[in-house]
């Protein structure tokens, strides 16, 4: 593992007490960064940060991303409890049932789109005033490379992740003068428990778009979210990076 610099920093993870949210509050920590987990399972939460304190500071908030009072009430809290919020990484999401687009149960787009890219917005509208005041952020964005090629049988989620990306690239030019670096990535699958929503049948077509013939691991994820979340990353901004183990080349 790469060394990074976190010291000092302040992150708000959502979605993290489980899955690729955990390995990147592992990633972070370990780097030197406190963080405050934001999920809606009390239960996994409690789990997370039993395992996660050996490593350092970590605060935890039960979220409700799709809720503005919820959001704004956690970016609140944690600023209270650590003093800032310097880096903010949009994990939340739910993949939603499969079925053709003209069959999609109405319920399940909406909650889709309301979890995968409104609670992305309403993160951000919650924590980037406080990145301003800073004077300094990295906001890191996590959306698919559904959200460029678009999968079948996956049309809310694929529009949802293509919104975040097209959410990244404004809020990235927003703020490209604020020392404030915006930036997504597009990963493929990556072995987590959000397989076990989907059918076999999506999930073997999936592997099978993977030149590396293999879906990514969570701390290969972090590792590359980690640098996104640094100083390091300081020229790249509305910026979308690749972790489909080849799928995606652009």
């Amino acid at each position: 593992m790469n060394n990074l610099d976190l010291t000092d920093q302040v992150a708000v993870i959502t979605g993290g007490a489980r899955g690729i949210g955990y390995a990147i509050a592992q990633r972070l920590l370990q780097s030197g960064a406190s963080v405050s987990l934001w999920d809606v399972d009390d239960a996994a939460l409690e789990s997370a940060k039993a395992k996660l304190s050996s490593l350092g500071a970590v605060h935890t908030a039960k979220v409700d991303v799709t809720s503005e009072a919820s959001t704004q009430a956690a970016a609140d809290a944690t600023a209270e409890h650590f003093g800032s919020i310097s880096v903010v990484v949009n994990n939340a999401g739910i993949a939603g049932t499969n079925a053709k687009t003209w069959e999609l149960d109405v319920a399940d787009w909406r909650r889709v789109v309301d979890i995968d890219l409104t609670g992305v917005f309403l993160v951000c509208r919650a924590t980037i005033p406080y990145l301003l005041k800073n004077g300094y952020g990295r906001v890191v964005n996590i959306a698919s490379v559904a959200g460029k090629e678009g999968n079948p049988n996956a049309a809310h989620y694929s529009a949802a992740k293509a919104g975040v990306i097209g959410l990244t690239k404004s809020l990235g030019k927003e703020l490209a003068t604020s020392n404030i670096c915006v930036n997504c990535v597009t990963p493929a699958v990556i072995e987590t428990d959000i397989l076990k929503q989907l059918t076999q049948q999506h999930i073997d077509y999936m592997r099978s778009k993977i030149p590396m013939n293999r879906f990514g691991k969570v701390e290969e994820a972090a590792s590359l979210i980690g640098w996104l979340c640094s100083a390091d990353c300081s020229f790249s901004t509305g910026a979308v990076f690749d972790l489909s183990g080849g799928r995606a080349t652009y």
